[in-house]
């Protein structure tokens, strides 16, 4: 039996075949990425880049899917690569264990990419690389200290509200003349209750994050007439 034989009654046989050929650029493979990541592998995607520095910590285990006591202490992206490679070992899974920065040069132009990191100068690497290079995208705004899942919306960046990090991100984007994007934000006024560095987050917002995420890049995708032109 195809194991995309649901969504092939779903979306249909061109719709499968766009996703197979395509590629799809992740950063950040924790809270948010890493349920992007589930779906986009679940749903038929052909290619994936998954890009993270960082190791699982036992921290990790109340929102990450990637986090389980037995992966305590491994990089993300190992860890994700296995993970998806058990889910179909017809996709093509690319990894890179770095921190993307300005600095960062890699010789692909996915089909699309999404952005599942939190800090902000990173992000605007991001923006920039994408915009310079012409690749299609969708960020993630702040998931954490958010518990009601109704008021995750998508949106362009400029007309985001509420949300502490859109604000961060939308001044620099005005002050560097960058492209109007789309993101995933909160309308939701993010709790109070502060612990130092470490911000409280609940699985089923930064899950539904990563869902939204991936829902666009999909429906993108299949929306394109062509795909298929990555150089990994």
């Amino acid at each position: 039996m195809d194991k995309l034989n649901r969504i092939r009654l779903l979306l249909g046989d061109e719709a499968i075949e766009k996703l197979k050929k395509s590629t799809v650029m992740i950063v950040g493979c924790g809270a948010v990425g890493s349920f992007a990541i589930e779906a986009l592998a679940r749903s038929g995607i052909g290619n994936l880049l998954l890009i993270d520095f960082d190791n699982i910590e036992e921290t990790n285990i109340n929102r990450q899917l990637f986090a389980l006591e037995s992966t305590i202490g491994q990089p993300k992206v190992n860890v994700a690569k296995q993970r998806i490679q058990d889910i179909s070992k017809d996709i093509k899974v690319d990894i890179k264990n770095i921190f993307f920065d300005e600095n960062t040069n890699l010789n692909i132009k996915p089909d699309f990419v999404i952005d599942a990191i939190d800090t902000v100068k990173s992000k605007i690497a991001i923006y920039k690389w994408c915009q310079k290079n012409n690749i299609p995208f969708i960020s993630s705004m702040g998931a954490a200290r958010k518990k009601d899942i109704s008021q995750i919306k998508i949106s362009k960046i400029l007309k985001t509200k509420v949300c502490p990090l859109a604000a961060k991100i939308r001044k620099i984007v005005k002050l560097e003349n960058l492209n109007n994007f789309d993101v995933v934000y909160s309308t939701e006024t993010a709790d109070d209750n502060v612990h130092g560095k470490n911000f409280g987050s609940i699985i089923t917002v930064t899950g539904t994050f990563g869902l939204y995420l991936a829902e666009f890049a999909i429906n993108h995708i299949i929306q394109k007439q062509s795909c298929g032109n990555a150089i990994l």
